[in-house]
């Protein structure tokens, strides 16, 4: 009895003082008070109201019926374009999300350790590409499908081919190509995270670090980098992960809807596909709730690898 007691006012202790904590920085909490309004409205309630709507059958003209786990068992025992999908994704995400990761993380080590001028220019460089609404143009000219593109001209002439491939129509290609294009796109948000990381570790450590034994910039990279800059690392993190599932948009511009015989179909794919087209929003929230479930999960496995680093 004593015991549950004293957890009992602990928690009350702990309560007050989070009242008295905001009262005193009441101005800050009124600074973040539009960001998490339009958060909580334009992000959580959607959330929250997809994986309601799992659990029904709506197609946006009659209101919801409950069905309970109907769509979660048609999904996994009886949808085999889905479960196609979810292998796709996981390959997809495998190699995206950890390439694009170390991609960022190394160009912008790279980067930080050009003169400033420099630097910028060449930042720019590196970011462009995942902000260009022309990418798909030049992936699309490089690997046209007709003897003018690049790649199949230079194959051509060098004798390497007997005709034209079709690069974006041929089940062997289809997949390098869209990671490839998913890598050298990839420079993005998280690149710009890990540039400004880079740019925040106080210069007085290294020094220290000289003092404790640390000998190159290898280890200067391991042992005081990248443990400063974890809370950047994080975001990197998150951000990679983001994009490596929810890549669908870029498959499609290069590929189109669906790809041959579905070999770069992804649970995006079929959430546009049932939610998009055939408007059975109650069987598509089931496949948006899988997906955010499956990224939650890479999340954590990822925020636990890299809680090691360095340590």
């Amino acid at each position: 009895m004593p015991k549950e007691k004293a957890i009992i006012r602990s928690d009350i202790s702990k309560a007050r003082w989070t009242i008295i904590e905001m009262k005193k920085n009441w101005v800050g909490y009124v600074m973040i008070l539009p960001f998490f309004l339009l958060f909580f409205i334009f992000t959580v309630v959607p959330v929250l109201l997809s994986v309601i709507l799992s659990f029904t059958t709506f197609n946006l003209l009659e209101f919801p019926t409950l069905i309970y786990f109907d769509n979660y068992i048609r999904l996994l025992l009886d949808d085999d374009i889905f479960l196609l999908a979810i292998k796709n994704t996981l390959v997809f995400a495998s190699i995206t999300g950890p390439g694009s990761y170390l991609l960022s993380l190394f160009f912008a080590w790279f980067i930080n350790e050009l003169r400033p001028k420099i630097r910028a220019i060449v930042t720019v460089m590196f970011y462009a590409p995942s902000i260009s609404g022309s990418v798909y143009l030049i992936w699309n000219i490089f690997f046209s499908s007709d003897q003018y593109g690049f790649a199949n001209a230079w194959l051509l002439k060098l004798n390497l081919i007997p005709k034209p491939i079709l690069w974006f129509q041929d089940e062997k290609y289809i997949f390098g190509l869209i990671v490839a294009v998913a890598l050298w796109t990839s420079l993005g948000a998280s690149f710009l995270t890990f540039i400004a990381g880079f740019q925040v570790v106080n210069q007085e450590l290294y020094e220290a670090g000289a003092v404790d034994g640390v000998k190159n910039r290898w280890q200067e990279l391991w042992f005081i980098t990248l443990p400063t800059m974890r809370p950047q690392m994080m975001l990197g993190a998150i951000l990679a992960i983001t994009g490596s599932f929810g890549f669908g948009g870029h498959i499609t511009a290069l590929v189109g809807f669906p790809s041959p015989n579905y070999v770069a179909h992804t649970i995006m794919h079929h959430l546009d596909d049932y939610g998009g087209a055939r408007f059975e929003m109650g069987y598509a929230s089931a496949i948006a709730t899988i997906l955010f479930f499956m990224m939650i999960g890479a999340n954590l496995l990822v925020t636990k690898m890299l809680r090691k680093v360095g340590s």
